[in-house]
């Protein structure tokens, strides 16, 4: 057997290492982050996108003689309450809806009840 005393060895084709790959990708993305240069902010940016402040109109104020005579017919008014009856009318009777049931003097129902 011919191969029996010789040392093998490992090659490889070109791939190379998987930590001297993340090393590139890291030293790619640090060289484009300094590199970058933001633009500078101007004051006129912001022109387009905020509207100028301008005050409201102020409120048209209601006539201040109507007020007085307004205030004075609602104070002047009569209170309605449902149930009663206004002054000429009789007033409506009260419903009971509690119904009493009929007990004889045993303590028992009486007949003609539910």
């Amino acid at each position: 057997m011919p191969f029996r005393g010789l040392n093998m060895q490992h090659r490889c084709f070109g791939t190379p290492n998987s930590r001297l790959r993340g090393d590139l990708v890291q030293d790619l993305y640090l060289k484009e982050l300094r590199a970058y240069k933001p633009t500078p902010i101007k004051t006129s940016d912001s022109e387009s996108h905020v509207q100028k402040f301008s005050a409201p109109k102020a409120p048209h104020s209601p006539d201040e003689g109507d007020i007085a005579q307004d205030l004075k017919a609602y104070e002047d008014q009569q209170v309605e309450l449902e149930g009663q009856a206004t002054p000429g009318e009789a007033a409506a009777p009260e419903e009971s809806w509690f119904e009493e049931e009929d007990w004889d003097e045993d303590g028992e129902k009486a007949a003609g009840s539910h």
